[in-house]
């Protein structure tokens, strides 16, 4: 996401940064860039005029032009414009001082909203007691795909009866079992279309007015360009939409609806899934957002990422592997998965403040290929040679190798990667840097792909 629109930005505060002191024609000229990347990336246009003259308002005043880094100042401005337009602080679910609390998920038929109403759930479920509720009564096998969802997420459901048509029966159906079940959070996936027409809208007006929603929210394919920001507008009108999901944002969309929605509509964007996962559900926030177009990486994202993948009784079994200056392949094992549970490396580098993101990074002696083959030869050794590496001599390499379907020349390659790795953890060790979690990445984690 956003990868062709950092790209381009890039290279206009290059640019900018070369010519030193910069006039108004030097200003102009970057914006009309600006404005063609901003089109280009499919951001509606409307939104787009708005915005570059927020931004030239701002940049062609004398202190930005007349300051010692103007180049800077102007980038400044761009970046924190993008989050005015996107909303500034990111905005949680709401949940209903009188239980349950009823959420309507709404959107187009290809949006994701079936998968996105149980990501909701799981999220949720940490506090909550949630229900999903089958109200989709059209779309074949809509009914079956949710329960199963639900079922693999560990989440409660309720269904229609055999031949049942009316979604509002179901609602009205679904919070009785809900209060009898002690479920405090109602998730109704509605019906979606291809495209909006009036049956759709009155059988959800239907159901806002007989169950009415604590939340209205919109899901919205964010690979869909402008028209997101025509569908949300619709939905808006017809049924005051409190928030908004965009959907796919780990694609290579160009990132229109993002930038859009929350101009257009005044719904804020609330959550963006970023993965097939059913936990692969973010906070959409303006900040990371637009950290992420100027080039400026996600570290805050990247953190919690992290965090999430990483246990503490690992965190804890490296530390006091490092109070005592050992670091083992297990040790290294460990680090490597938890890198894979970060999930697409791509991904993960675009999150990383370095100009270029994850392709300038492919490109510095980085091969992604070896996590795969480097966790097959650690885990083809015994549990006495991953803790005593260097009893691994001639005969055992060609074991392993043979055993991990690579060559005694990676097992090697693996063999020097970790002595590197270790010098290096002791070296940290002995300054003192190792807490219960801080062990984890960001120098290690190029040391376990770097070829």
């Amino acid at each position: 996401m956003f990868e062709s629109l950092k790209e381009r930005f890039e290279g206009v505060f290059s640019k900018l940064r070369g010519r030193g002191k910069l006039t108004p024609d030097d200003v102009n000229a970057a914006l009309r860039e600006v404005r063609r990347a901003l089109l280009e990336a499919d951001v509606n246009y409307k939104v787009v005029k708005d915005l570059v003259e927020a931004i030239k308002l701002r940049a062609l005043k004398a202190d930005v032009l007349n300051s010692i880094t103007p180049s800077q100042q102007v980038a400044t401005i761009v970046y924190e414009e993008l989050i005015n337009i996107m909303g500034r602080d990111p905005v949680p679910l709401a949940i209903s001082p009188k239980p349950p609390t009823i959420y309507m998920m709404v959107g187009l038929q290809g949006s994701g909203k079936t998968t996105t109403t149980v990501k909701i759930a799981l999220r949720m479920s940490k506090s909550h007691k949630p229900l999903v509720v089958a109200c989709d009564l059209r779309r074949p096998a809509a009914v079956d795909q949710l329960k199963a969802l639900a079922d693999k997420a560990g989440i409660a459901f309720f269904g229609p009866t055999p031949g049942e048509k009316d979604p509002v029966a179901v609602a009205r159906k679904a919070i009785d079992y809900a209060e009898n079940h002690l479920c405090d959070l109602i998730l109704m996936d509605t019906a979606g279309r291809l495209q909006l027409d009036d049956e759709l809208m009155a059988e959800l007006d239907s159901m806002k007015r007989e169950t009415p929603p604590y939340e209205t929210l919109l899901v919205v394919d964010s690979m869909t360009g402008q028209e997101a920001v025509e569908v949300s507008n619709v939905f808006n009108e017809r049924l005051s939409l409190t928030g908004v999901i965009l959907t796919k944002m780990d694609g290579d969309a160009r990132g229109g609806p993002a930038l859009a929605i929350k101009a257009a509509t005044g719904a804020p964007i609330k959550l963006a899934g970023v993965g097939e996962r059913a936990e692969d559900l973010e906070v959409f926030d303006a900040k990371r957002m637009a950290s992420r177009i100027m080039g400026m990486g996600d570290m805050v994202g990247l953190i919690e990422k992290i965090e999430q993948s990483s246990s503490m009784d690992d965190a804890e079994r490296i530390a006091e592997s490092m109070k005592k200056s050992k670091f083992t392949l297990e040790d290294m094992l460990i680090q490597l998965q938890q890198v894979k549970k970060l999930g697409p490396l791509d991904k993960v580098l675009e999150m990383l403040p370095i100009p270029g993101g994850a392709k300038a990074l492919k490109g510095a002696d980085m091969d992604l290929s070896r996590l795969k083959y480097t966790e097959a030869i650690i885990l083809s050794m015994t549990l006495k040679e991953r803790r005593s590496p260097e009893i691994i001599k001639g005969g055992r390499r060609r074991r392993i190798a043979q055993g991990s379907g690579t060559s005694v020349q990676q097992v090697n390659q693996v063999l020097a990667q970790y002595e590197q790795m270790k010098s290096m953890m002791k070296s940290l060790g002995r300054m003192g840097k190792f807490g219960s979690k801080s062990f984890k990445m960001p120098g290690i984690m190029k040391n376990l792909f770097k070829g």
